[in-house]
């Protein structure tokens, strides 16, 4: 039982009792049995943070479902062995060396040492944001909808947010408020802060700390933190831009807002679009051209250990720079002053390619299965929704046929444990070699 193969099948736990109180009859707003595959779809969705649905949320299910619901995107959010091990400190239990090693697999960071400490400041962060974004949009919710449900909206989106699941109890998702000035800056900063990753957010904290407390702050930002705030960055401004100029007179999307909502809809979508999947514009009005870059956007995703998925920024940030040194003929990587592993370039290649293999294959399988149902486009957009656990659509999830939403299913499933722990959970640990093989060249490009 290595750890990649205890990730899958704690993941694997999560979803499949999910599921079982998702069928359950006090789930349901009709207070009849659940669909299975609707019930499977729902907690697949919502533990891996993804938010693909294919009954609305807030109609669909009993209040206590959506709790269910809320619960396993927390869960999912955290991740699986993050949430086990706080139970364990909670439990006072053994905090033995194969947790550490849990930790260190499921958040791509060596840090053996004080991982109690981790484990505690990342439920206190996430606790933290919830409860702010859960105030900061109270208000709005408040007024159409009355304190006591205009809470639980709140409550419900701001862990939505948070854990960018992309999960709404409004059937337009947040369409509805779309010149909300509240809603268009609190909920995405809470996805941006939940994608961006803990260790960004727990540096930001420790720097931030000390400068209040007046210390000389002698430590730098890592390497990590400086790649994932500039790409993302980067990727917001591009995506605000992509946004406004592609669906700028669409009738449909931006072309009868004025311009400040023009602004923020093109913003709104540009955060959401690479890790949330809450939207104010209906992405089935949208061009071919705005759907392509969304597909683009998705397929990048957030950060690693972040609640996000997707191929990571710093994934993105590796290979730029690879690509980079090779046309100044470098045969080192640098970034930011520092040489980038070579170990890191393979990962970071194995990565793309292992999720564009999935996504192609998915995508093939659907376009089999759904053949002149849909626009080819719209497959796409759906299958690199789910491999990258954003939860867009463009309102085709609900007619796909059962295998098409069971390949969606474990889509989502190997898009949130990441391709590579999944296949090292099925090929098992690299083994080491001291074999040394001659070196020889090849034509490429």
């Amino acid at each position: 039982m290595t750890i990649a193969r205890t990730i899958c099948l704690g993941f694997l736990a999560v979803i499949s009792v999910g599921t079982l109180l998702l069928l359950l009859p006090i789930s349901t707003s009709s207070g009849h049995w659940n669909s299975p595959i609707v019930a499977l779809f729902t907690a697949t969705s919502a533990v891996c943070v993804t938010g693909l649905i294919v009954v609305d949320t807030g109609t669909h299910f009993s209040p206590l479902g959506q709790c269910f619901i809320l619960l396993l995107i927390q869960i999912g959010g955290l991740g699986y062995m993050t949430t086990s091990t706080f139970l364990i400190l909670v439990l006072r239990r053994k905090f033995d060396l194969r947790q550490k090693l849990a930790i260190q697999e499921s958040f791509d960071r060596p840090f053996l040492q004080g991982s109690r400490h981790l484990i505690r400041s990342i439920f206190i962060t996430t606790l933290f944001f919830e409860f702010t974004g859960m105030l900061l949009t109270l208000q709005t919710f408040q007024k159409d909808h009355g304190f006591f449900q205009g809470l639980w909206l709140a409550f419900f989106h701001s862990i939505s947010a948070w854990n960018n699941a992309g999960f709404s109890l409004f059937e337009d998702s947040l369409i509805s408020y779309q010149n909300s000035v509240s809603i268009n800056l609190v909920i995405p900063l809470l996805i941006i802060f939940g994608g961006i990753g803990y260790q960004v957010i727990l540096e930001l904290q420790y720097w931030l700390k000390s400068k209040l407390n007046g210390q000389r702050v002698l430590s730098i930002f890592s390497l990590n933190t400086k790649v994932v705030v500039r790409v993302t960055a980067f990727l917001l401004i591009l995506g605000t831009i992509g946004f406004f100029t592609t669906e700028f007179l669409n009738p449909n999307t931006l072309g009868e807002l004025t311009l400040k909502e023009k602004i923020f809809a093109a913003w709104f979508q540009s955060v959401t679009t690479r890790t949330a999947g809450f939207n104010s514009l209906d992405f089935g009005s949208m061009s071919d051209t705005a759907l392509f870059i969304t597909i683009a956007f998705m397929f990048i995703g957030a950060s690693p250990s972040g609640t996000g998925g997707g191929l990571k920024t710093t994934t993105l940030g590796i290979l730029i720079n690879c690509t980079r040194s090779t046309l100044r003929g470098n045969e080192q990587v640098i970034m930011h002053g520092r040489k980038i592993p070579n170990t890191l370039i393979y990962k970071a290649i194995a990565v793309v390619l292992g999720s564009a293999t999935m996504v192609v294959s998915v995508t093939t399988i659907l376009s089999i299965t759904e053949a002149g149902k849909f626009d080819f486009i719209h497959l796409v957009f759906e299958v690199v929704s789910a491999f990258a656990t954003v939860g867009l659509s463009t309102g085709i999830t609900a007619d796909l046929s059962n295998i098409s939403k069971l390949v969606l299913i474990f889509t989502m499933y190997t898009g949130r444990i990441g391709i590579l722990v999944f296949m090292a959970a099925i090929f098992g640990d690299p083994r080491p070699t001291s074999l040394q093989y001659p070196e020889e060249n090849l034509l490429v490009g």
